[in-house]
């Protein structure tokens, strides 16, 4: 109940979870003192405060253990949850890619700033591969009260796509991305741009969706 309720897995994606941390060294030597909680309950611990935002003071009394455990809990399995950068597809110059930013809360000041959505936040620009929906990049997270065509350029993401051709929104206006036709003040758009302003609205969709599993 505590893994599908807090981490919203199910109990064999979990499972595949804390094997993989397992497999990481998740365990550790077996030297000095033991952890006061089974490897299990610790991946629940790093699992719920990525999804949930929660504080350590308040994840701290959910299993029993003291702030100081859950921070050191987080330092040493964070790193084993995290994917491997993946390398760059031989073919990315003939692929289709969709970039779009996500918000993100945070509390760390030194990242986040005051957005429209949340009190502090940071923008993590995201790349997908249009044709399988894969994440390919993700760029640093840079203050969410920037707008997205900054963002494109100094959290990386512009450097990692290259030669890849991009769409984007609107947002992205004089980056060199493929965005959707201007109609400008007083003038309304042939037809052809409106459909294919149409018919990019749908392909950029995908990101959307990705976004949605991400922080799902």
């Amino acid at each position: 109940m505590w893994v599908e309720t807090f981490t919203g897995l199910r109990m064999t994606q979990f499972e595949r979870l804390l094997k993989a941390v397992r497999e990481r060294g998740g365990d550790g030597p077996r030297l000095g003192r033991p952890w006061c909680l089974p490897l299990a309950e610790r991946v629940l611990v790093v699992a719920v405060y990525y999804r949930t935002n929660l504080t350590m003071r308040q994840l701290a009394p959910l299993l029993g253990v003291s702030p100081a455990t859950v921070c050191r809990v987080i330092q040493r399995l964070g790193p084993l949850l995290a994917l491997a950068p993946a390398s760059r597809p031989a073919d990315a110059t003939e692929r289709l890619w969709i970039v779009d930013g996500t918000l993100v809360p945070v509390r760390d000041r030194k990242v986040g700033a005051s957005s429209r959505n949340y009190r502090f936040s940071a923008n993590v620009q995201v790349i997908i591969d249009a044709g399988t929906r894969l994440v390919v990049v993700v760029g640093r997270p840079v203050p969410g009260n920037g707008h997205d065509s900054r963002g494109w350029e100094e959290s990386g993401a512009k450097a990692a796509v290259g030669k890849t051709i991009t769409i984007a929104d609107g947002g992205y206006q004089g980056t060199g991305l493929v965005i959707p036709h201007r109609r400008r003040k007083g003038e309304e758009l042939p037809a052809w741009k409106d459909e294919h302003n149409r018919s990019h609205k749908q392909v950029r969709a995908r990101v959307k969706h990705t976004f949605a599993r991400m922080k799902g």
